[in-house]
């Protein structure tokens, strides 16, 4: 559930912080600005991204009603405060969306933020994610967006893992191994060892061992150690027949 930002303007003390007190104490609601007056709740609206307004019909100044015509056609969401039901009458000829009475009813407001929460959800666009191109990998110098095809393979030292690269120096990374392979796409990713991970595209030949096992070689003559069980399933995909030994 996304948090609405919900800003009020009331020219009564104790209608904002009644306002303000019941609003803050709903799930997922966050009060961004509390003002006596529509004037100052326009100039928030200026630099501010805010969801919902509730707005006094009476105000001194510009009233409620006179506020709500100068909002973007966009946003935000309005609820009505008034303590005179023809107010309301006259706010839904305008075009109002929703009011509440004055003294405010606890499971009145409730019921129109529900209805604001569902219109600013239907309002969002339903764009997809954006493919990523680029993988985060931490390091003590900060994060790193790589390309992941620049990176042959990693191993495990037993502190830290390093990030072999095919266009730059090897990089310490404080992820570890499973979360490495996490943000790696398959199926050129493949953990070949319980401290090595490689990128299938960047070997350029695999050395069968006595245990079972591999030593994979990179187009840049780095080695990578294959175990038993990974050396089983590199034999199946590449059509090699079984193979056995021990872990490599």
């Amino acid at each position: 559930m996304s948090t609405l930002r919900v800003a009020i303007a009331d020219d009564e003390l104790l209608a904002r912080t009644r306002l303000s007190r019941l609003l803050e104490a709903m799930p997922a609601v966050t009060v961004v600005g509390v003002h006596d007056g529509a004037a100052p709740l326009l100039q928030q609206l200026e630099h501010d991204e805010i969801d919902v307004v509730v707005l006094d019909i009476q105000m001194p100044g510009l009233s409620g009603l006179e506020a709500s015509a100068l909002l973007p056609g966009e946003g935000p969401y309005v609820i009505f405060a008034t303590a005179h039901p023809e107010h309301a009458v006259a706010a839904f000829e305008l075009g109002a969306v929703d009011y509440v009475l004055k003294p405010i009813d606890a499971a009145r407001l409730a019921k129109a933020i529900d209805r604001a929460r569902r219109h600013c959800e239907l309002r969002e666009p339903s764009a997809p994610a954006p493919t990523l191109v680029r993988v985060p990998v931490t390091t003590r110098a900060g994060v790193l967006l790589l390309d992941p095809q620049c990176i042959t393979h990693a191993e495990f030292d037993g502190t830290l893992v390093t990030l072999h690269r095919s266009d730059g120096e090897p990089l310490l990374t404080e992820l570890s191994l499973q979360e490495l392979a996490q943000r790696l796409p398959e199926p050129e990713f493949v953990r070949v060892h319980r401290r090595a991970l490689v990128n299938l595209r960047a070997l350029a030949m695999l050395q069968p061992q006595g245990t079972g096992g591999f030593v994979g070689v990179t187009h840049q003559g780095a080695t990578v150690p294959v175990s038993r069980q990974a050396a089983r399933r590199l034999r199946r995909w590449l059509g090699l027949g079984k193979g056995g030994g021990d872990e490599g």
